[in-house]
């Protein structure tokens, strides 16, 4: 059957936009992240293959990465100052403008599940800390031991920064943030987006990616939006409904209105990368680092995956 927009559904999805290069990735780990990424992306493929939903895609490829001690979320999140592991989530479904997000959870062991309670079950749609586990609990979201999240090399990663005489806070151009957005055959978008946040973070710390309109957005009417980078700046320049505003206010086409807003985040001195999809079933991915771990197929047959600043 001849593919048209009206059945046509397509997915990308991100690890994390950073300061890797072909001369600080040897091919093992290169190869270790691309498996990852391949794996993620066909967890979201195979629900859009059997004609499911948007968000259930969006869904199952951020659980796969949260799962994979690879990127900085869920297991293998960063360590905030003192030692522990703080997640964020978000979810939201472009037909309906539901969202749901979570913040600063330290016993859930996919946080983009329980974003996705509080979007379908809850009366908010932002709950952080204790409150957010004790929501989860009372939906029968089993919580999990908090070394689940532990890893060595994170837990290396925090030990270098404290040792650090320059400062405790990670500018090291590291955001391992994930995020996923697609378009399912009924023509409706969805984005999901997870992180630990930032290696060294203080005083319950939230970026961008739960915050709906910054980190995390989709419309029906414009597309769907996850970011990965600076969170200040993102939150500043409410990037993930910036980009939407763009292209259904002004038209603008949708790799046109990703680089915009990164140029506007670059103004503030921030940098990161997005990965959107329109309701036509069109992907486009921006960065303004060095690299972007990312990844995309389409029911056309596309499908790349990608790290460094090539052009995919």
């Amino acid at each position: 059957m001849t593919q048209t927009s009206e059945t046509r559904w397509s997915i990308a999805i991100h690890g994390g936009a950073g300061s890797m290069t072909p001369a600080t990735m040897d091919q093992t780990a290169m190869a270790a992240h691309e498996a990852a990424l391949c794996a993620a992306l066909a967890a979201g493929e195979a629900v859009l293959c059997a004609g499911g939903s948007a968000l259930d895609a969006v869904t199952a490829a951020v659980i796969a990465l949260e799962d994979d001690p690879l990127f900085n979320a869920g297991r293998g999140a960063v360590f905030t100052y003192e030692g522990v592991n703080e997640l964020d989530a978000a979810v939201m479904d472009g037909a309906t403008r539901a969202a749901g997000a979570v913040a600063g959870v330290t016993r859930t062991r996919n946080p983009v599940t329980l974003a996705r309670k509080v979007m379908e079950a809850g009366p908010h749609v932002f709950l952080s800390g204790e409150g957010a586990e004790q929501f989860a609990r009372e939906q029968g979201i089993e919580p999990c031991d908090p070394a689940w999240f532990s890893t060595p090399e994170r837990l290396r990663q925090l030990q270098e920064l404290k040792s650090r005489a320059s400062g405790w806070f990670d500018d090291g151009l590291k955001y391992g943030t994930v995020g996923a957005v697609a378009r399912d055959a009924a023509g409706h978008v969805a984005a999901a987006t997870s992180t630990g946040g930032l290696t060294g973070k203080r005083w319950n710390r939230i970026g961008d990616s739960p915050v709906i309109g910054a980190g995390t957005y989709a419309d029906d009417r414009a597309g769907a939006v996850s970011c990965t980078g600076s969170g200040e700046q993102f939150i500043r320049a409410g990037v993930a409904h910036e980009i939407c505003a763009r292209m259904r206010l002004a038209g603008e086409q949708v790799q046109d209105a990703a680089d915009a807003v990164l140029a506007e985040v670059g103004a503030m001195g921030g940098v990161g990368g997005v990965i959107v999809v329109t309701p036509a079933g069109e992907t486009a991915m921006a960065f303004t680092t060095p690299g972007m771990f990312r990844a995309r197929a389409d029911s056309t047959g596309q499908r790349t995956i990608a790290i460094f600043g090539e052009v995919d």
